[in-house]
Formats: C-alpha cells, sequence, structure tokens
C-alpha cells in the first residue's frame, strides 16, 4: 500500500508540474504577442497602427488588420532581453512599402505600383546614409555618415531619380534622403524626436 501511495502522489506532481509549465509556457507566449503587437504596431501613428495588421518576430500574423498596412520588426532578433521596441526596428508599412522592403531584404531591385509609405516612431538602431545594407556597422562607417535615427515617417519612390535633386544632409530636421544613387534611395522625414537618439546631429 505504501509503495502504491507512493506512486500515485509522485504521479500528481509530475502531472501538477507538467500543468504548471504549460501553463506558465502558455502565459509567457500571451505575453510575448501583446508585447509585439504593442510594440510594432506603435511604430505608426494610432489611427494607422491600431488598424493594421501585424507580423510576429517568427513572421506568423499576429493580428489581422483592416486598413492594408502591416506593421512588423526588422531585427526582432536583436532583441534580446530587452523591452525597448526601438531595438527590434520595427515599422508600419503600406503595401507598395512592403514591396520595398521585400525588395531591400533579398537585395533585389524594388518594383512599385505607386510610392510607399512607413512609419517608424520608435526609430531604428542606426545605419550609414550613404551605404545600403549598412545597418548596425557604425564600426565600418564614418562617423559624419552615422545617422541613428528616432521618430520620423519614410517615402519609398516609385521612380528613384524623382530624389535626385533632394538633400543628404541629415542635419537640417528637413527631409532628405538615403542611400542615394542605389535602387534603394528614399526621403526620410523627420517628426517630432527624431534627434533623441543623436542629439549631436540636431540643427544648431
Amino acid at each position: 500500500m505504501k509503495i502504491s501511495s507512493l506512486k500515485i502522489t509522485s504521479l500528481g506532481l509530475l502531472l501538477s508540474l507538467s500543468f504548471f509549465a504549460y501553463s506558465h509556457s502558455d502565459h509567457s507566449s500571451d505575453m510575448k504577442k501583446d508585447f509585439e503587437i504593442k510594440a510594432y504596431s506603435g511604430a505608426a501613428p494610432d489611427f494607422i497602427g491600431n488598424f493594421a495588421s501585424v507580423i510576429g518576430s517568427d513572421g506568423k500574423v499576429l493580428k489581422e488588420g483592416t486598413n492594408g498596412w502591416t506593421c512588423l520588426a526588422f531585427t526582432a532578433n536583436m532583441m534580446g532581453d530587452s523591452m525597448d521596441p526601438r531595438m527590434a526596428t520595427p515599422a508600419c508599412m503600406d503595401s507598395n512599402a512592403m514591396a520595398w522592403a521585400n525588395a531591400y531584404m533579398n537585395q533585389e531591385v524594388p518594383k512599385l505600383e505607386n510610392d510607399g509609405w512607413a512609419w517608424m516612431i520608435h526609430g531604428d538602431t542606426g545605419a550609414d546614409n550613404f551605404r545600403a545594407f549598412s545597418e548596425g556597422d557604425k564600426a565600418g562607417t564614418n562617423p559624419e555618415d552615422w545617422i541613428e535615427s528616432g521618430a520620423h515617417l519614410m517615402l519609398m519612390p516609385k521612380d528613384p531619380s524623382t530624389l535626385d535633386n533632394t538633400t543628404t544632409d541629415f542635419t537640417t530636421g528637413s527631409p532628405y534622403v538615403m542611400f542615394k544613387g542605389t535602387p534603394y534611395v528614399h526621403m526620410m522625414i523627420p517628426v517630432s524626436g527624431y534627434y533623441d537618439i543623436q542629439p549631436e546631429s540636431a540643427p544648431k
């Protein structure tokens, strides 16, 4: 009888621990999902982000949207234990900006039906303003060319040549272009808080 009781008690304990682990894992998964939805959709004003689709760090749709915009993180793998959304460089994009982003990530020439628009209110983790695919490479960038952006809006042009006469100077507060002379040239439009991350580049 003692052995049987011991076996039953052990089995009960094992089932309890298994249930706790499952419940804890399920709760953690829900918390992660909620965080990703809030962080990624927060890359745009709420009148866009609240109604946009949200793609999780695993590529799965976390929330179906209704306005044709999509919010996702470009560097979710860089988050680590950080709770700062900027470290994931989230953006909310319309369909043409999404096409541009897909082309950029696959190192293909973007082919857009119209100009694309993308919000990045959380900012980014920095890039060489003149060199595509330089994200995060501060050590390999001339200091005067490095820009770590705060909140901004981006225009991805259907025809890159329309930005030929736009300045590359990111220190004036005015719109400027990034990656000029490449198929990935796009306009950066600073909004309030743009220079919070790199104040030394703010207009003097």
